[in-house]
């Protein structure tokens, strides 16, 4: 089966045939959900699936591989403001913001989470990517310990699904930062690193809760 997550619900789906083509699977998505076509936006790995003519194998899509469908609300219209008028470094800034806020509120919940499901297994998040340079003011890039908060009770589905959104919340601000072409690159490869760590943490914690 592979899982798809999407807002609240985790779907579940037998394993397409290697051929399959990025776009069929899409195409199933957008039926089963009565989402509009081209509304959402599919993450694995931390990397957005965009060419729909691909077979999945270019995307190693495999048994118990997780997507994440973000998006599915109404299309921006026609009047929506051009991304380049926000310049390159504002939106350094707001990836780099966004991804301190997932370290600082959300890393220490899922440790903590984590820990508790299996407290006899030290774990560590950290990027898998060379972490950016902090902005000013905000908190530097650190290893975040895995020393669970004291906690009274196992952690139940409702803490599982909160941070669940959480996560998922913040890859759609990071997807909804629109760059403007080939000459932002660093921007781009801002907002790739930060996309794959945070979905790196969703996976982890998906993996630990699943595992349970």
């Amino acid at each position: 089966m592979i899982h798809v997550k999407w807002d609240r619900e985790t779907l579940h789906f037998p394993v397409p045939p290697p051929e399959t083509k990025l776009g069929k699977l899409r195409a199933d998505l957008a039926e089963y959900t009565h989402l509009p076509l081209g509304s959402f936006k599919l993450i694995h790995a931390g990397a957005v699936m965009k060419d729909d003519s691909a077979p999945l194998t270019a995307y190693k899509i495999r048994e118990n591989s997780t997507i994440a469908l973000i998006g599915g609300h109404s299309l921006p219209s026609a009047s929506t403001p051009a991304p380049s008028s926000r310049p390159q470094p504002n939106t350094i800034t707001a990836i780099r913001t966004e991804l301190d806020r997932v370290r600082t509120t959300l890393v220490p919940d899922v440790n903590a989470l984590v820990g508790a499901l299996a407290p006899s297994v030290a774990t560590t998040v950290t990027s898998h990517t060379s972490a950016p340079t902090p902005a000013s003011g905000s908190v530097p890039t650190q290893s975040f310990n895995s020393t669970p908060h004291p906690t009274s009770s196992k952690p139940t589905s409702s803490d599982h699904t909160r941070l669940s959104e959480l996560l998922l919340q913040s890859l759609l601000r990071l997807d909804a930062m629109h760059l403007a072409g080939s000459d932002w690159p660093e921007a781009r490869a801002e907002r790739k690193a930060a996309v794959r760590e945070v979905q790196g943490v969703l996976d982890r914690l998906d993996e630990a809760w699943s595992a349970r």
